[in-house]
C-alpha cells in the first residue's frame, strides 16, 4: 500500500494546503505520473511492434499507485538520485518473469521523470485554468455592477483623481484574462521526454524500431502530451514555459490581493473580504486572510521561477544538477499559484464593496481631487496664470478651514454663473472610466 508522506501535508503551507493543486502535486500523484509514464512508454512501442501487445496490458495493470511504497522509493532514490531508478525495479518486479523485460525498455530515467513533471504539470493547470475561470467571471460581475461607483484614484498613496470600482475590477481581470492566456498556451504544449541515454534514441533502434522517430509521436498519443521536436534532456524550454506563466499568475493575482488588502485597511473600508478570518488574540479582527495567501505566493513565486530559468543553462546531453535541482521549486511553484488562484476565486466571488465609504472618501479634501478638473476649466476663463494663482490660494484656503472648494470659489466674482457645485463634483470627473470598463468587457 502506498505509505502517507506526513511532510506533504502543508503545515506551513496554508496557501495551498487543501487546494486541488495539491493533491495534484502531491507524492502519490507524482508517483501516479511516473506510473502512468512507464505503462504508456510500453503501449507506444507495442503500437510499433516494438513489444508485444500481452506486455503493455501486463505493464498497464502492473502500474497500481497502491501497490508501490512512495516512502520507499524517495529513501531509495538517494543511491541513484532520482526516484525512477528504484520504481523501475519495483515495477519490473510487479510485471513478472514474462513481460518485466519490456518495462522501461530503450528509456533513460530522465525520459520518465520529465514526463512525469509534465503529466502532473498537465494536470495542475487544468484545475489553475478552472479556477481562473471562476475569478474572471467574479471580477466581470463586479466591474459590471460597479461601471459607474465612484471612488478616489490612488497614486504614490495619495489621492490623485477619481475612478470607478468597475475599472479598477476590469483590469483586475484583463490581468487574469493575460494568465489565463499564458496558462493555456504552455498547457496546450507540454511535451513528453524521450530520447534514451543521451538523447539519440539509439537503444530503440537496438531493439528494432525501424523508425524510432515515430516513438514519440505514439508516446505522446498514449499520454494526451505533444511530441517534441528534439529530446530536451538539456534544451529545457518546457520548463522556462512553465515557470514563466506561473510566475506571471502568481503576479497577476497578487496585483488584485494587493489592492484589496490596501480597500479593506480599518481606515479605508472601501471593500472587505466575504469570510475574514479571525486573530487569535483580537475577537474584533475579519483579517484578510485570502488576500494575505495570495499575496504571500506572489512575493515567492518570482524566486522560484528564478531557479528554474537558472537551470536552462545545463551542460552537455545529461546536467549534474540543473535537472535535479528543478524538481521541488516547479512542484513549489504549481502549488503556490494552484492555491493563489483557489484563494482568488473564493476572495472574489465573496468580495464585499462599499459604495457609500468610496462616496465618503472622494469628500476628504473637500472637492480638491477634482482641482485637475478646474485647471483645465478655469484656464480659458481667467487665463492660466490666473487660474493658477485663484486654485492654489482655494486649495490652501480648503486646506486651513476646512472648507468646501465650492464654497470658497463661490465668492469669486469672477466665477459668478458657473456651477460650482457640479463642477466640483467627483462623481462627475471620472472621464472615459465607463466606456473604458466597457471595453474591458468585451474581452472573452
Amino acid at each position: 500500500m502506498t505509505a502517507a508522506d506526513p511532510s506533504d501535508t502543508g503545515l506551513l503551507a496554508p496557501g495551498w494546503a487543501g487546494s486541488p493543486a495539491a493533491s495534484a502535486t502531491s507524492d502519490t500523484a507524482y508517483l501516479r505520473a511516473l506510473l502512468d509514464a512507464e505503462s504508456a512508454l510500453t503501449r507506444a512501442q507495442a503500437t510499433l511492434g516494438l513489444a508485444p501487445a500481452e506486455a503493455a496490458t501486463a505493464v498497464t495493470a502492473a502500474a497500481d499507485v497502491e501497490r508501490f511504497d512512495v516512502r520507499s522509493l524517495a529513501e531509495r532514490a538517494r543511491a541513484g538520485g532520482n526516484p525512477v531508478i528504484p520504481l523501475v525495479a519495483d515495477l519490473t518486479k510487479a510485471v513478472g518473469g514474462e513481460y518485466g523485460p519490456y518495462v522501461h525498455r530503450g528509456a533513460t530515467s530522465q525520459d520518465i521523470m520529465d514526463t512525469a513533471t509534465m503529466l502532473v504539470a498537465s494536470r495542475t493547470l487544468d484545475l489553475v485554468l478552472t479556477d481562473l475561470a471562476r475569478t474572471e467571471h467574479a471580477l466581470s460581475q463586479l466591474a459590471a455592477a460597479h461601471r459607474d461607483t465612484a471612488m478616489p484614484g490612488r497614486t504614490l498613496t495619495q489621492h490623485a483623481v477619481p475612478t470607478t470600482f468597475g475599472l479598477k475590477a476590469a483590469g483586475w481581470r484583463s490581468l487574469v484574462l493575460d494568465a489565463r492566456d499564458r496558462v493555456r498556451v504552455v498547457r496546450d504544449t507540454l511535451p513528453v521526454q524521450l530520447g534514451g541515454a543521451a538523447g539519440t534514441l539509439a537503444a530503440f533502434t537496438a531493439y528494432g524500431a525501424e523508425d524510432a522517430l515515430a516513438l514519440p509521436d505514439a508516446y505522446a498519443r498514449e499520454l494526451g502530451l505533444t511530441a517534441p521536436l528534439l529530446p530536451w534532456h538539456t534544451l529545457r524550454t518546457p520548463i522556462a514555459d512553465l515557470a514563466g506563466c506561473l510566475a506571471f499568475a502568481a503576479g497577476a493575482l497578487g496585483k488584485v490581493a494587493a489592492d484589496v488588502l490596501v480597500l479593506c485597511r480599518t481606515e479605508i473600508a472601501e471593500v472587505s473580504e466575504g469570510s475574514g478570518g479571525g486573530s487569535s488574540a483580537m475577537p474584533h479582527k475579519a483579517n484578510p486572510v485570502r488576500s494575505t495567501l495570495i499575496a504571500a505566493a506572489a512575493r515567492r513565486a518570482p524566486q522560484l521561477a528564478a531557479v528554474l530559468h537558472g537551470s536552462l543553462v545545463a551542460e552537455e546531453e545529461r546536467p549534474a544538477g540543473a535537472w535535479h535541482a528543478e524538481w521541488e521549486p516547479l512542484r513549489e511553484l504549481l502549488r503556490l499559484v494552484g492555491g493563489a488562484v483557489r484563494d482568488a476565486a473564493e476572495l472574489t466571488e465573496g468580495l464585499r464593496v462599499h459604495p457609500d465609504v468610496m462616496r465618503e472618501h472622494l469628500d476628504l479634501t473637500h472637492g480638491l481631487i477634482v482641482s485637475e478638473r478646474l485647471s483645465a476649466e478655469l484656464a480659458p476663463l481667467l487665463g492660466r496664470a490666473r487660474a493658477k494663482e485663484l486654485l492654489t490660494e482655494v486649495a490652501r484656503r480648503t486646506y486651513a478651514e476646512s472648507r468646501p472648494l465650492a464654497e470658497l470659489l463661490a465668492g469669486e466674482p469672477e466665477l459668478k454663473g458657473l456651477d460650482l457645485s457640479a463642477l466640483t463634483d467627483p462623481a462627475r470627473y471620472t472621464g472615459s472610466a465607463g466606456a473604458l470598463t466597457d471595453r474591458a468587457l468585451e474581452r472573452r
